[in-house]
């Protein structure tokens, strides 16, 4: 057993410590021997008010419990404040968390400046004004230990989100810096995702979830990484719910084009694939930039690039390059005129140059010039929309460097480039998405940099900046999707006015920015291929960056979590090797995996229950709810047997059977019978009916259904739960119908359970089609309203009608009930073939609602059917192994 991991004599600075996650940690270091700074402003979620109770209840828990603590109760922004704190009370620092957070959730189209500000002061300014104030100290102890708070919702960007994705991804930059330039003085900085409930994500996740999100699942690993045994630094991680990952860049081969006249937008479409090719040839995980002198030489032998058939150009966009006066902005500018956009050509220096090069090029007032601040971002873009009536694209380009060691850099040198890089690009986006909305089109593409991406000596705030704005293209990119707004982010390497301060002369001529432009002006066309992406580009070379993270440790969560258990299992949690990586992309990806670890408990006892059974369901309907059903599954106003009540033949559709055992199926345990249950990896695999009472009186009745466990099946990688429910009329207790359903739980296998179920006959039996043309052929057009009418019947899994909620199941949108399409098929074949005994299904894919589906029918021996069920649109399956038993003599039901 590893020797616990104790904090005596050191002393920790926690800011937000008054509640959540921040109240956990202080929590957990005092009673680890750490002296406590319990910092907390006392303002709610969103920044308002201000108490001294928060921070004060929680030193007395800590002084309660044997520790010691002081409180502080100044906003992060006063940094300095806060540190001194520490050192007044305790004589040094050695530990900062910065944990200090507001949420200001709103659409990008309604947020104000208040909004954006507000999050980033509190955010960025608040970790670097912290982090800064505790830096010289840790430098003179030759010790010092970082944690940053980041989220998913920077990494991976989220809707409603953008001044606060665009400040935690800002945090990664921020703490990569640190890492490389604290490492000599072992000063090491880490960078945390955590998903843990707390004030601020009340507002945005369910209270079943956030009961899950003990705040207590993310303090081991902060306190391991916090340890002085522990020399990991830079690191990115993702932790919750006893799911503890490691993240890192990764970076294609990507392509590599011939650097003369032929190098444009259309050769670049023509390549795509290559530039997104991270399988073919082995991918990168670089620390900074790639070796762009050989690229240079390389790219200079190539043979001319090919054009493809597909033509790029920009012809009457209306286009706002800003910092275009000279550089990369001048080269983006010719490019786009030359491609047959008109220009506004931004800069706060003298941008005429470049408008009268363009002017000369192509035609007077093919460019005007503008020469405010991108801070005065709506200004700029007034000067498009009152010469050229609109705009289309914006590029923002302008910058400034202020470069300085972190130990030498000031407030000034942080606020000049925060300035200018992200609140100008955030100024410049918000004045124009309004246009972009109204004509359903927008393309902006975002200047990031490898600084950003893998932080940079003596760069602390310009790499701050340029990560931000990649979270920030993200988050705009997932809400202008819909309204084709499309956002990216490019790292150039070119040679600037900026660069010239950092590279020789002889390199920053041979980076010509013409090298970087084409890219930017098929980001920015008709035919941008893709949003929210990130490319690395220069000297002819493309490559496409994203998120790699390892497969992780998923600890039982029946049990408390140690830093001594994170300890023992590091190497696992940061192995990118093992094959178990992935590479999510959205929040949704990234919860997947910590969604599946709220059922990881140590031991499960399948055999105490499997004699698991429900409780009575009761369930009644009326003459409406036939009708409704009716409709749910395809009945028109023309079938009046379906839809009219007063009609001699008014019935139900025998499928309806699987209404009322619905509710009943619902009431058994999973995580009682398997590992690892998980609701989100639930999936319908098969369903049988019986009719075991027919006709249903279609006047209304009362039934009761009891579900019982069939079977239990170990499928390896997945488990089979089967369940059996009873439904009896409630006042006669006459059985009316029985249902088998199949249960697929996904992660839930590897317990030792038998593989192979039994036999039941009509239940189980495999129907495989027979190798000749169907008997029957029945085509159906689903509507696009279908799902919101069956779900009316009583599923209202909004997996079905939410476009958010089908996301988190990686559906492009909503999908149609399984039992929806059993029921349309069943229709088609009740209404060929006349009653049914039984019927069973395999759910094989999906349906979307309005695709049309085509039911094949093969009639056998013996009154029975066996049909197929395909998407006719997609050409897949949706029903396979399904058969219907006939039965001719309706009164032995």
């Amino acid at each position: 057993m590893p020797h616990e991991l104790r904090f005596d004599g050191q002393t920790v600075v926690i800011t937000g410590a008054g509640g959540g996650l921040g109240r956990a940690y202080a929590l957990f270091f005092g009673s680890r021997g750490a002296n406590v700074v319990v910092n907390d402003l006392g303002s709610s979620s969103k920044g308002e008010g201000h108490s001294t109770k928060a921070a004060d209840v929680v030193v007395e828990e800590i002084k309660k419990a044997g520790g010691n603590a002081v409180p502080n109760y100044d906003s992060v922004e006063f940094g300095d404040r806060i540190v001194e704190t520490a050192i007044k009370a305790f004589g040094s620092v050695h530990v900062l968390i910065n944990n200090a957070g507001i949420l200001r959730d709103i659409s990008f189209k309604n947020m104000k400046d208040a909004d954006w500000d507000l999050i980033q002061l509190v955010h960025l300014k608040g970790a670097y004004k912290t982090t800064k104030a505790a830096w010289p100290v840790f430098r003179k102890q030759k010790f010092g230990r970082i944690i940053n708070t980041a989220s998913a919702a920077g990494l991976y960007g989220s809707f409603g989100q953008a001044n606060y994705s665009a400040a935690k991804l800002g945090l990664v930059g921020f703490t990569e810096t640190l890492a490389k330039e604290g490492a000599k003085y072992g000063i090491f900085a880490n960078v945390i995702a955590p998903m843990a409930a707390s004030r601020m994500t009340q507002t945005v996740m369910p209270e079943d979830l956030l009961s899950m999100l003990k705040p207590e699942w993310v303090v081991p690993l902060v306190s391991y990484l916090t340890h002085k045994d522990t020399d990991d630094t830079g690191g990115i991680y993702e932790v919750g719910a006893g799911f503890v990952s490691k993240l890192r860049w990764e970076r294609s081969n990507g392509a590599l084009f011939k650097t003369d006249d032929s190098f444009t937008p259309a050769s670049i479409l023509a390549r795509w694939s290559e530039i997104q090719d991270f399988e073919s040839k082995t991918p990168q995980y670089p620390t900074g930039p790639n070796d762009f002198m050989t690229l240079l030489e390389s790219a200079r032998e190539l043979p001319s690039n090919k054009q493809g058939d597909v033509p790029v150009d920009v012809k009457d966009k209306v286009v706002i390059v800003t910092g275009s006066g000279g550089g990369l902005g001048r080269a983006y500018a010719l490019l786009f005129a030359k491609l047959g956009a008109k220009l506004v050509i931004n800069d706060v220096g003298d941008p005429n140059g470049t408008v009268n090069e363009i002017n000369k090029l192509y035609g007077e007032g093919t460019a005007i010039s503008d020469r405010h601040s991108v801070e005065e971002g709506d200004a700029v873009v007034k000067t498009a929309v009152d010469h050229f009536g609109t705009v289309h694209v914006v590029v923002n380009n302008a910058g400034i460097l202020r470069d300085k060691s972190f130990a030498s850099m000031t407030d000034d040198l942080w606020d000049q480039v925060i300035a200018v890089h992200l609140r100008g690009t955030y100024k410049i986006t918000k004045a124009a998405w309004p246009y972009f909305l109204k004509q359903k089109f927008g393309r902006i593409v975002n200047t990031t940099s490898t600084s950003g991406i893998y932080g940079n000596f003596g760069q602390a705030n310009y790499a701050t900046a340029k990560c931000a704005i990649i979270g920030f293209t993200k988050t705009i990119a997932l809400e202008g999707k819909k309204y084709n707004i499309f956002a990216n982010a490019i790292a150039p390497n070119a040679g600037t006015n900026m660069t010239r301060t950092i590279l020789p002369e002889e390199i920053v001529q041979a980076f010509k920015p013409d090298y970087v432009a084409p890219l930017a002006v098929l980001l920015s066309s008709d035919r941008a291929p893709v949003t929210g992406e990130i490319f690395e580009t220069g000297s002819g070379w493309i490559g496409n960056t994203r998120w790699q993270r390892t497969g992780g440790v998923g600890f039982p969560v029946d049990k408390p979590l140690t830093p001594e258990a994170i300890q023992e299992n590091w190497a696992k949690i940061t192995d990118f090797s093992d094959g178990r990586a992935t590479y999510p992309k959205t929040t949704q990806e990234s919860m997947g995996a910590i969604l599946e670890n709220m059922s990881n408990k140590t031991s499960v006892s399948s055999s105490s229950a499997s004699e698991q059974t429900g409780p009575d369901f009761h369930f009644s309907y009326e003459t409406r709810d036939l009708i409704l059903y009716n409709l749910g599954v395809g009945a028109k106003a023309s079938e009046l047997k379906y839809v009219f009540e007063g009609a001699d033949d008014f019935t139900v559709l025998p499928t309806y059977g699987v209404v009322p055992y619905f509710g009943a199926s619902g009431s058994l345990d999973f995580s009682e019978l398997v590992p690892n249950f998980n609701p989100m990896m639930l999936l319908h695999g098969e369903q049988y009916l019986e009719i075991k009472s027919w006709p249903l009186p279609t006047s209304g009745g009362r039934l009761v259904s009891k579900a019982r466990l069939i079977e239990v099946l170990d499928k390896g990688k997945a488990a089979c739960v089967i369940t059996g429910t009873e439904t009896n009329d409630a006042e006669t207790g006459k059985p009316v119908f029985y249902n088998e359903s199949t249960i697929v739980l996904r992660g839930s296998g590897g317990f030792g359970g038998p593989s192979k179920g039994k036999d039941r006959g009509a239940a189980t039996a495999a129907n495989t089609p027979p190798k000749r043309a169907p008997d029957f052929v029945a085509v159906v057009k689903t509507t696009e309203d279908q799902a919101a009418i069956y779900r009316l019947s009583g599923d209202y899994n909004p997996l079905h009608i939410d476009p958010e909620f089908a996301a988190v199941g990686k559906f492009p949108k909503p999908i149609l009930h399984g039992l929806c399409t059993f029921g349309i098929a069943g229709k088609q074949i009740y209404d060929k073939f006349g009653m049914f005994k039984n019927i069973k299904v395999r759910f094989a894919g999906h349906v979307f609602p309005g695709e049309t589906l085509k039911v094949e029918m093969w009639k056998l021996g013996g009154g029975k059917i066996i049909f197929q069920t395909t998407v006719i649109e997609r050409n897949t399956v949706a029903i396979s192994s399904a058969a219907v038993e006939l039965i001719t003599d309706t009164s032995k039901l």
